[in-house]
């Protein structure tokens, strides 16, 4: 609604506030108009007191949910009608409802209103534009006078605002057929209608006055807007303030220059060879600095500095220009030259304050820097917005000389003397560093003198109390010299006893580690067999069992079914006689005494391989050699293990181990020809299969490592690589236990 802040106001108060009876006990008066209900105190307001007007509506906009004003004879009030019926302007209407003090003016509360007929609006009053702001003829139909700043058409209505005086007022009128808004700017009217006071309701202030229009000839344009405005001559920027012979009231002024500066949604900065000037404008133009531009606007003075307000600006045709910053001296400023200016300053650093920015029209919240320079005698700040803190700014120390680049934003007084200026500096780089602060300075010099004097303080007091103690000290030296003597003498005895003693434990040691080694390999192996034992040999008992019961189930009624059973009993029978040699070649692994790894590996693969109809072939590459019985045992379980898996799982008719000798290693390989597999797909620990895993462990400890390379179709091969210089020790102190 166009009342915002006043209408608002009233629903907070009647909501908040509780409600009298319509008529209190001492109050048995009927007020009849509408001066009576205006005259009426916020108290005697509080009462209820009944009314009854009649009038001719003056306003009723189509968004106030049922509101209107009722102006009579005597003056206008308005009616807080919370209802979805409501009159139109001009109609005449008889209200009757009770006092209610409103959020700034007395108004009628629940009312109850009847149409009574319709009669043309009331009579304006003449009002200057002072007295119409003050907000005394809130609810009154009056006319003022003033040149258009801004229009436009939002929510099917006229929506301006109209200057005079100094003062801004918001105008709400009828659309106006085959009428361009923004042809109204800079036009001089005339305009008819009802006030109504925008406030603060808790305080009862008014805020600002609003009037409203609600007929198409209630909007006069008594002196039309220059037509083309843009097509007007040029004023140069530093005459914008000057005086002009024949200028007019609400003139606007026509002015090129380069961006130097813009704060989108709020203000831009221009100039030209003979200065620069702030143009505040809503227009949401995207410039950039060297852009540029022409703006049409008002002149007027902020803070006695000339500015262009409610301005139109277009980029120029010309295209984009330099404008290298002015490096004027303090003087030109403090006299007022240079405002809105691009200048260059040099100063030097005294503080930095980097705070929250309020967010502009188009922007979001960031952070603003402010510097406070020095230069010669005068200091003044320095301003950036920017999203977020710049470090080239907050990296420069406090007491540099720096040089800042940005826009020079001037107040003066009434006198015309500079009362403070500031820089507005246009983003990152606008400061930059010239020098560093000297060390020396007074602060430091403080610190400085003062930890001297501390350490002074301190070395006085230190000699002091060595002086004191110095004769002690002696006597306790000369004492302290026939100790040690003494001790001299104790330490050699007890050296020779401690040396005894090491060579007896070393003796004892040897024999503790031979024998946890022993026990420790004996208790390895239990364990290897009892898991080897659980894992093939008991499993592959219950499958036998199971499938002979399936054979005694399908003897007599399926002997197909019965023969096929029958068939997987002796491939487990044939598999459980492999594991069992495998089991009794583990339990005589002692023999590697009488054997070599070679043989070792050909008796253990042949006893495997034997029953599954694979032909075994054995080899050995390079100078055959001893080595560690740990390296032996491993590399052995390492090829049953392969050559194991082989004979279950790949239906090979062909396997070979190669056992290689060199310089600095030991290899052991082991392939088939059989199906083959997907080393990425194959079964592991999670699906109860710990060969290949238990086969890489084995290799790791050796300090080795295991290869393995197969594919679907291609057979598998295994090869181990163990260095020879692996130690008996770090092998034998975590046996890896034996997994299928």
């Amino acid at each position: 609604m166009r009342r915002p802040v006043a209408l608002l106001g009233c629903v907070l108060v009647v909501l908040l506030r509780p409600q009298p009876s319509l008529q209190a006990a001492d109050s048995p008066l009927v007020l009849t108009n509408a001066a009576d209900v205006l005259a009426l105190s916020a108290d005697q307001a509080w009462r209820g007191i009944a009314i009854s007007v009649s009038g001719v509506v003056t306003a009723a906009e189509q968004n106030w949910g049922g509101r209107f004003f009722v102006q009579d004879a005597s003056g206008g009030v308005f009616v807080e009608n919370i209802s979805s019926v409501q009159p139109q302007a001009g109609d005449l209407v008889t209200v009757s409802g009770v006092s209610y003090p409103g959020g700034y003016a007395p108004i009628i509360s629940k009312p109850q209103w009847t149409k009574t007929g319709t009669a043309p609006l009331p009579n304006p009053k003449v009002v200057a534009i002072e007295q119409l702001m003050s907000g005394n003829e809130d609810g009154q139909r009056v006319e003022i006078r003033g040149i258009i700043r801004s229009a436009q058409v939002k929510e099917g209505q006229l929506q301006s605002e109209l200057v005079s005086g100094g003062c801004r007022v918001r105008v709400y009128s009828r659309v106006m057929a085959g009428l361009d808004p923004q042809s109204l700017v800079g036009a001089a009217v005339r305009v008819r209608g009802t006030a109504a006071a925008t406030y603060n309701a808790p305080l009862r202030h008014a805020l600002a006055t609003a009037v409203y229009a609600p007929f198409p000839d209630d909007f006069a344009v008594d002196k039309p807007a220059v037509a083309a405005p843009f097509d007007g001559p040029l004023t140069p920027i530093n005459s914008v303030g000057q005086y002009r012979s024949g200028r007019s009231p609400g003139e606007r002024v026509h002015v090129k220059g380069v961006v130097t500066y813009q704060r989108p949604g709020e203000d831009v900065f221009i100039g030209d060879a003979g200065g620069g000037l702030q143009i505040k404008s809503q227009q949401t133009l995207a410039l950039s600095p060297g852009d540029q531009v022409e703006a049409v606007g008002f002149p007027e003075l902020e803070s006695f500095m000339p500015v262009l307000k409610d301005a139109v600006l277009r980029k120029s045709s010309e295209g984009r220009a330099e404008k290298p910053p002015a490096k004027v001296p303090i003087e030109e400023v403090l006299e007022g030259l240079h405002h809105a200016d691009y200048v260059v300053l040099q100063g030097k650093l005294l503080d930095r304050l980097v705070k929250g920015a309020p967010a502009s029209l188009n922007s979001v919240e960031g952070a603003k820097t402010i510097l406070v320079i020095q230069t010669s005698n005068l200091v003044f700040t320095a301003e950036t917005e920017s999203v977020t803190t710049d470090p080239r700014i907050s990296s420069i120390p406090i007491g540099s000389l720096v040089e800042a680049r940005g826009i020079c934003f001037l107040q003066s007084g009434e006198d015309g003397k500079i009362k403070s200026f500031q820089l507005l500096l246009p983003g990152p780089g606008s400061v930059r560093l010239l020098a560093e602060p000297s060390w020396l300075t007074p602060r430091h010099l403080i610190i400085v003198l003062g930890i001297a004097f501390a350490i002074i303080l301190v070395g006085a007091s230190w000699i002091i109390m060595v002086s004191k103690k110095n004769s002690t000290l002696r006597q306790l030296i000369l004492q302290r010299e026939l100790d040690r003597k003494e001790l001299q003498q104790a330490h050699d005895m007890l050296e020779w006893t401690v040396k005894q003693r090491t060579a007896q434990l070393k003796c004892q040691i040897s024999a503790r580690k031979e024998a946890q080694v022993q026990f420790r390999a004996t208790l390895a192996e239990r364990t290897r067999l009892a898991k080897e034992l659980h894992d093939t040999l008991e499993q592959m008992l219950i499958g036998i069992s199971l499938q002979l019961k399936m054979v005694a189930k399908f003897f007599t009624q399926a002997p197909d079914a019965a023969s096929h059973h029958l068939g997987l009993v002796r491939n487990m029978v044939r598999m459980s006689r492999v594991d069992l040699h495998r089991s009794i070649w583990d339990l005589r692994s002692r023999q590697l005494e009488k054997f070599d790894l070679a043989q070792a590996l050909a008796m253990s693969g042949n006893q495997i391989a034997e029953g599954a109809g694979i032909q075994l072939q054995v080899q050995t590459l390079g100078a055959a050699r001893p080595l560690p019985e740990v390296v032996e045992e491993n590399l052995l379980r390492i090829g049953q293990e392969a050559l194991t898996n082989a004979v279950k799982h790949s239906g090979a008719r062909h396997a070979r181990i190669a056992l290689g000798f060199d310089d600095k290693s030991v290899s052991l390989e082991i392939s088939d020809d059989g199906t083959g597999f997907a080393p990425d797909h194959c079964a592991g620990p999670n699906e109860g299969h710990f060969g290949l895993q238990g086969m890489s462990e084995r290799a790791k400890r050796l300090g080795g490592q295991l290869a393995v390379t197969s594919a679907p179709g291609k057979g598998t091969r295994v090869k181990a690589q163990i260095p020879i210089e692996t130690t008996l020790a770090t092998t034998l102190g975590d046996e890896p236990s034996d997994h299928e």
